[in-house]
Formats: C-alpha cells, structure tokens, sequence
C-alpha cells in the first residue's frame, strides 16, 4: 500500500516521523511518501482531501471529520505550549480593535484560540494570514501591531525586541482547566481501521526509535528547521513532543474534543461524528 504522508519542517515533526521517513521504522505492507510544508498549506492540502495521513492544525481538523478519522500517535498536545500574541510593546489587548494582527494561518488553532479571546473581549481586529514564520517580521517592521507566534516563536520572540501581550495558550488552559491541543495527525477513513492502527503504531514506533536513537535524526531535523540554533531546536523538541505525542490519553481525548466543539461552532457546523478518534484510550 502506497501512502502519501505530509506533515511539518518543523523539528517536532521531523523528530518524530524521521525514522519512519528514512525506513528505519517499516510497516509492513506500507509504503510512505512524504511531503513537508507548512502548518497552514497542510491544513489546506487536507481540505483539499490530497493526503492520505496528514498532519493538521487540531483546530483544521474539525471540518475534516467525514473523510479523516484522528489517530492516536504524533501529535502535539500539553500545557505551557500554546500559541503567544506579542506585539511592539506599551499595547493593550483591547487596543487591538479595528488594528491589523498577523495570524499564521485561519485554520490553524492559535487563530481559533486568538478568535475566541477576542470574542470574550468583545474586540475585532483585522486579522491577516502569512505564513508563520512571516509573523515576527510583520510586527517589527511596524506592518501589523502583533502577531500571533506558534511554534520555535514562543521561544525566540524577545530576542526580536518583542513583548509578549497575552499567552493563548495559557488563556485556554485557565478557561477549560484542560491542555491544549495543537496538532494531531488524520488519516483517510476509507482506508479501513486495520490500517489506521497499522500506521498509528508505525509512527509510535518512529517517535520511540528517535528516543533511542536522537543522533540519528539530527541532521535530518537541523536540515528543515527554520531556527538553526541547536538550543532552541531542542527546546522544541523537548516542549511539543511528550507522551501525549505517543497517544493521546483521556485528558488529550477532552481537550481536543473540547477544542473541535469550539472549532465547528465558531464555523456553524453541526456535533463531531461518533467516532472522532482512532480506537479508545489505553487503559
């Protein structure tokens, strides 16, 4: 079986599926092909049905429910690991009304998140999609008044002169005493669930072998990540991959379907299916 795997540069990623990628890990009877792109153009190629495992934003993957199932293994989920809003400096966030803010993305769960603080704050400004790593850029040179920063961001931000003016992801931990849930991996249901498991303990196996193995994978992740610092590339690591990475547990399994709810009622949808997960939590 042919299957086209996407997922991120990013070195959560790329830690994660490198062993898989290079065939270090195999699973039998499968054969993947890989594509690695940005956190929003995977969130489009999914809507677009091109892949057939991909990696989304969990707030993306709401409106792919009928045709992807989410597996249980490689995505990121925890606390203290949410998207930040920063700006120059000296702002308020209800300053930001009617003010242009950089967004990595509107399917992507930092603006879900950041849209849903503005509703609670009753504030509206002009969001504007970029590619991610265009975020920082746009709030220094003055271009938006803040940005929404995901990913290696979180860590870095101050060194580009920035000030943090409200941590999205500690704003949804507060509200819905539940991690947060920010990528997750889905793949096609036509495929069948004895292939959704095959593929989901392949990636298990992967992320356990770069555990065992992280030289193996290092230049591999320092040849696609966008921060080339050692540090911070596993800082990165470190803070998005956890065990929530190996399966998503029963707190990982509350906080996604608490953010898919929020997800398809913010876009007028109707309830999540039934079976929204790959399988139950172990026990």
């Amino acid at each position: 079986m042919h299957l086209s795997l996407y997922y991120s540069p990013c070195p959560n990623d790329t830690f994660i599926f490198h062993a898989l990628a290079a065939g270090l890990v195999q699973v039998p009877g499968m054969q993947f092909y890989i594509t690695l792109a940005d956190v929003e153009r995977l969130n489009q190629a999914a809507a677009a049905h091109e892949p057939d495992l991909c990696k989304v934003s969990v707030a993306a993957a709401a409106a792919l429910l009928d045709e992807y199932r989410i597996l249980r293994a490689g995505g990121a989920l925890g606390r203290g690991v949410g998207p930040v809003l920063v700006c120059g400096g000296g702002l308020r966030l209800e300053e930001l009304d009617g003010k242009p803010v950089a967004i990595p993305g509107k399917r992507t769960t930092a603006a879900l998140i950041f849209g849903l603080l503005c509703r609670e704050r009753g504030i509206a400004p002009i969001v504007t999609e970029m590619v991610y790593d265009e975020v920082m850029p746009a709030v220094v040179s003055g271009r938006c008044a803040a940005g929404v920063v995901i990913h290696e961001g979180r860590f870095t931000f101050a060194e580009r002169g920035l000030a943090l003016l409200a941590d999205l992801g500690a704003w949804w931990e507060q509200e819905r005493g539940l991690p947060i849930p920010l990528g997750c991996i889905v793949m096609r249901r036509s495929l069948g669930l004895e292939a959704a498991r095959e593929a989901n303990q392949g990636i298990r196996d992967s992320l356990l072998y770069a555990r065992l193995h992280p030289e193996a994978s290092a230049q591999y992740i320092r040849s696609h990540a966008q921060e080339l610092d050692e540090g911070v590339i596993a800082r990165h690591i470190a803070t998005f991959v956890t065990d929530a990475s190996l399966d998503l547990g029963l707190e990982g399994e509350a906080a996604s379907l608490a953010l898919l709810a929020e997800a398809r009622r913010v876009a007028g949808e109707e309830a999540l299916p039934v079976e929204v997960f790959l399988g139950a939590a172990p026990s």
